[in-house]
């Protein structure tokens, strides 16, 4: 062979072994569409979002569950304490009424023996030992009474008075009488005969009261003048 041929054969020989500049540029972009574009790794990933849209839907579902929860919860806290509450001041409330008539009592008691300046055994020859004695005892019914008034001072109940002249108040008071009078206005209270007494703000009873139905000359001078205007 000349040397001519061998330096034609030279570049035909190193094209056989480069490789294909073509299928060197092919492989890396097969590799990138076989790995993220295949319709496998589509299907997976549609089925990961759609698992996590389901996670935050129930999600969603159990924090409103909670909340609502926690309101029913919160609702049922107060109104079990409002209840209690309820209760304590019906019992109360019950309790106080059975007990006025007993502090009433005491009250009258007490009320006629400082007005007549009477002491027990005084029908019989006054002695100094009786008029002590009779002193003792009532010093004692006084200091039941002002404990007990104390005790039921303490649970909420307040005493609930009326006085002269006040403007009669169907709210509070009850009128058990119409009296004229001459110094007090009519619809006013002349006198009371029972206190009243609330618990906290509720009244549990109403002050009896005797209530002015105004001054009589007043009201017959009116109705002459209504007569000697007919006539």
């Amino acid at each position: 062979m000349t040397q001519t041929d061998d330096k034609e054969s030279a570049p035909l020989a190193d094209a056989e072994e480069m490789p294909s500049a073509s299928a060197e540029g092919a492989e890396p972009g097969d590799e990138k569409k076989s790995r993220w574009g295949g319709k496998k790794d589509k299907q997976e990933l549609e089925a990961l979002t759609k698992a996590k849209d389901e996670a935050e839907a129930a999600k969603a579902v159990l924090q409103d569950r909670f909340v609502r929860l926690q309101a029913d919860f919160d609702n049922f806290r107060k109104r079990t304490v409002r209840e209690k509450a309820e209760s304590y001041r019906a019992a109360n409330e019950d309790l106080m009424a059975e007990l006025l008539p007993v502090v009433d009592h005491f009250e009258m008691a007490l009320g006629t023996v400082a007005g007549s300046g009477e002491r027990l055994g005084a029908a019989s020859p006054s002695k100094d030992g009786d008029d002590k004695s009779g002193a003792a005892l009532i010093k004692g019914v006084r200091m039941v009474c002002d404990q007990m008034t104390t005790v039921l001072t303490r649970f909420g109940l307040k005493a609930l008075d009326a006085t002269v002249g006040q403007t009669f108040d169907p709210a509070r008071h009850e009128a058990i009488a119409h009296m004229p009078s001459e110094t007090v206005p009519e619809n006013n209270v002349i006198a009371q005969t029972r206190r009243g007494y609330l618990l906290g703000e509720k009244l549990i009873r109403p002050a009896q009261v005797v209530v002015s139905s105004g001054d009589p000359a007043a009201t017959n001078g009116d109705a002459a003048a209504g007569v000697d205007a007919g006539e």
